[in-house]
C-alpha cells in the first residue's frame, strides 16, 4: 500500500476525508474538507480525485462533494449492521403500526448509540434521531440499554465523563448513571423522560444475538405525558424477542431444522420464504461481481 512521506497510508488519509462528512454537513467544499481533515489543500484535491474516480465521493454542480453511492452499495453487502437492520425491519414495522410514533434500531459504537433505522409518522412527537446519526449513550433510552450490557471498559470510559446535558433531565452525574444502569440491567428496559427533548419520552429494550449477547436496542420515542408506558415496553420486548429469534435462525447451519431459509443470504436479506429458497438454490449461482472499472475476462 502506498504511503505518504509522513508515514500515513493513502487509505488512512482518504478515510480522514470521508470522516469529515457528517449528518449535519453532508456537502463540503474542497477547502472545508481540507480544514476538517487537517490535510493540505493539494493533498485533499489529489485524494478526492481518486475517491471520485472510485465513486466513493461525488461532486455536485456547485463543486461541493458528498459521500458516494458506492459506499452505500458496499455497506449493504455486510451481514453486520445492515444485515441486522434487514432482519429487524418487519418487526419494527409491526411495532410502528401499533403505536403510531417513532420506532428505532440502534447499536453500540464507541461512547454513542448509532441508529440504523427509524420509522416515524408526520404527527409523531419530536425526535432527534437520524438514520446514521449518533447520540451519547447516557442521554437516551437506547444508549442506556446498550451501555448496561457493554463491557466494563466502555462503561468506565463513559462514566469518567464528561456527561453532557441535553436537557435538565439528562443524567449528568456518574453516581446516578451507575444506579440507572444497574436498574436497566435488572429490569431489561430503559425509560428516559425528557432526556433529549422535554416533550419526548424514550423507551428501549435489548436485542440479543445468536450467542445471547446484546447486539442492538429496539426503542420508541413517544410523548412525555401521563399515558401508561408499560404496554409499550411489552410491545418492544415482543419485537426484540422475534428479532433475536430471527438472528439465531440465520446463524444456525442450513441443515438445522430451525434454521431460516436462504443459505448464505440469510444474514443479509429478509424476504418471503419462496424468495429466500430461490436465492439459496443451485439454479441461482451468481457470477462474481467485478469491481468498478474492471474488465471482465
Amino acid at each position: 500500500m502506498a504511503r505518504a512521506s509522513a508515514g500515513r497510508s493513502t487509505l488512512s488519509r482518504q478515510l480522514q476525508l470521508l470522516d469529515a462528512f457528517s449528518i449535519d454537513s453532508p456537502f463540503l467544499s474542497l477547502s472545508e474538507l481540507s480544514r476538517r481533515s487537517g490535510l493540505p489543500v493539494g493533498t485533499t484535491h489529489a485524494l478526492l480525485a481518486d475517491l471520485e474516480e472510485q465513486r466513493l465521493v461525488e461532486r455536485g454542480a456547485d463543486r461541493t462533494y458528498r459521500l458516494g453511492i458506492r459506499l452505500w452499495e458496499l455497506a449493504c453487502r455486510t451481514p453486520g449492521a445492515l444485515g441486522l437492520r434487514e432482519i429487524a425491519m418487519p418487526h419494527l414495522q409491526e411495532v410502528h403500526g401499533s403505536i403510531g410514533q417513532h420506532v428505532q434500531l440502534g447499536i453500540l459504537s464507541g461512547g454513542d448509540v448509532l441508529f440504523l433505522e427509524r420509522l416515524s409518522s408526520r404527527d409523531a412527537v419530536v425526535n432527534a434521531t437520524i438514520i446514521g446519526g449518533r447520540l451519547p449513550l447516557h442521554a437516551s433510552a437506547a444508549g442506556l440499554v446498550l451501555m448496561a450490557d457493554a463491557d466494563a471498559a466502555t462503561r468506565d470510559e463513559v462514566l469518567a465523563g464528561p456527561l453532557r446535558s441535553l436537557t435538565d433531565a439528562t443524567i449528568a452525574d456518574a453516581a446516578e448513571l451507575r444506579r440507572v444502569l444497574h436498574r436497566v440491567r435488572t429490569q431489561r428496559f430503559a425509560v428516559a423522560d425528557g432526556y433529549i427533548h422535554p416533550s419526548a419520552r424514550g423507551i428501549a429494550v435489548p436485542v440479543t444475538g445468536a450467542a445471547g449477547e446484546t447486539v442492538a436496542s429496539v426503542g420508541a420515542v413517544v410523548p412525555n405525558d401521563d399515558a401508561p408506558w408499560i404496554p409499550l415496553v411489552d410491545s418492544l420486548q415482543s419485537a426484540a424477542e422475534h428479532i433475536s429469534a430471527a438472528l439465531r435462525a440465520a446463524a444456525l447451519p442450513q441443515a438445522h431444522p430451525e434454521a431460516s431459509p436462504g443459505g448464505r443470504y440469510r444474514a443479509l436479506v429478509s424476504s418471503s420464504d419462496e424468495s429466500m429458497q430461490y436465492l439459496a438454490g443451485p439454479a441461482n449461482r451468481r457470477q462474481p461481481h467485478s469491481p468498478a472499472g474492471a474488465t471482465p475476462r
